[in-house]
């Protein structure tokens, strides 16, 4: 485990939450203690501008590189009016570098196994073992279930 994913694990610590945020913050990263992390999060190039919102879950076995934004589609509008319910990242995803995952309304779920691709500007919820790219970000292929599930396995070994 990477010293910033275990960062991300213990920021919730009753003493010591805020300091290890803080340290996460000199990485340039942003996970609130409302985020609901998974097991055997997978976190590359040190996260370096990983963004997560305080309504996001990521599932067991998420692969998240640099550049990531988990948010909400109406910064501007204050949260307790905003449409925007949760993003949910299910087991297995994999998000590349500068990939933002934005909801607009409700719940925005992506399936497990499903590949969000660098720079991607995703604003709707995916299929299982989907490939996602461009900006707006569309359908652009499937993973075969043997590679999805023996990417998800590894993880799970880690």
């Amino acid at each position: 485990m990477s010293l910033v994913t275990s960062l991300i694990y213990r920021r919730r610590h009753p003493v010591f939450g805020r300091l290890l945020r803080e340290l996460l913050a000199l990485y340039g990263v942003e996970v609130p203690p409302a985020a609901e992390i998974g097991p055997g999060l997978q976190v590359y190039h040190r996260g370096f501008g990983t963004v997560l919102h305080p309504y996001t879950t990521l599932g067991a076995g998420v692969t998240l590189y640099n550049g990531v934004t988990i948010g909400r589609a109406d910064p501007w509008v204050p949260q307790q009016h905003s449409a925007m319910e949760r993003v949910v990242l299910e087991d297995g995803v994999v998000v590349c570098a500068g990939a933002k995952i934005i909801c607009k309304r409700g719940v925005l779920t992506v399936g497990a196994g499903t590949v969000v691709g660098a720079n991607a500007v995703l604003t709707c919820s995916t299929g299982p073992n989907e490939i996602w790219a461009g900006v707006p970000a569309r359908l652009v292929g499937r993973r075969s279930d043997d590679v999805a599930l023996t990417g998800q396995a590894a993880r799970a070994a880690v």
